[in-house]
């Protein structure tokens, strides 16, 4: 019989002249997803088409990110909260990105708002916690590595039942599993630093209301190499059930 596929739930997409030029998150996350040995990678836009199919017709789930809020608990992604707990209990291996690490947790009991000290916003150095040591995701990562960052909410609590797994300087909460089989990342596996660069050409009057410099920030930025293996080591995970 065939594999089940793997499936990206889509809760947003880039600004247009990124799409254009770059692609959109869905597709980022598919090409590693097939790094990975992923045949077969379906995308489903939560916010146009409702619903995806039941979760145990998938072989596990990635949520991308979004430029809307977590907090605005708007309709379409109220939605996926049942959804979502229906597949970690079904134990159906799930991997939520930026707004979908934060749509998870809220899902599963833990708290969402915007973060006190503002946006983080570039290449930033992420530590796993030594209980991250034997995580099938994350464990096989340097205990410090660079990934690209860019969040103005984040999860303030996590559900109850979370293991933390790592944080940055700025943001405590970068990783946490629930069970065996449930991840979010806060930090964005998929986000190249030229993708991110993009960004930053757009919010130069956004962050200077914060303080920051977004041609500094930019001039910053570098590979991820370590993060970006997150989605070719989940599509693997996935693979060897």
């Amino acid at each position: 019989m065939p594999s089940l596929p793997l499936l990206i739930i889509k809760t947003g997409s880039t600004h247009a002249h990124i799409r254009e030029r770059l692609g959109d998150f869905d597709d980022w996350i598919a090409a590693g997803l097939r790094e990975g040995g992923a045949a077969t990678v379906q995308s489903h836009d939560a916010q146009a088409d409702g619903l995806p199919a039941p979760p145990e017709q998938f072989a596990g789930v990635v949520l991308t990110g979004s430029h809307s809020m977590v907090s605005e608990r708007e309709p379409w992604s109220e939605a996926l909260v049942p959804w979502l707990q229906a597949a970690v209990e079904a134990g159906t291996p799930v991997l939520g990105i930026c707004y979908g690490h934060q749509l998870l947790a809220h899902a599963l009991g833990g708290e969402v708002s915007h973060h006190p000290d503002g946006v983080e916003i570039g290449t930033v150095t992420v530590e796993r916690h030594p209980v991250s040591a034997d995580d099938p995701l994350l464990g096989g990562l340097p205990a410090r590595f660079p990934a690209q960052a860019v969040h103005w909410q984040s999860v303030r609590s996590l559900p109850a039942n979370a293991v933390l797994l790592a944080g940055s300087a700025h943001e405590a909460h970068h990783a946490f599993r629930v069970g065996d089989r449930a991840w979010g990342v806060q930090f964005h596996p998929e986000f190249s630093d030229e993708a991110l660069r993009a960004y930053l050409d757009g919010l130069g009057d956004v962050l200077a209301k914060e303080g920051l410099d977004a041609t500094e920030i930019a001039g910053s930025l570098a590979p991820t190499p370590e993060a970006a293996s997150v989605l070719p080591r989940f599509a693997r995970l996935v693979l060897s059930a």
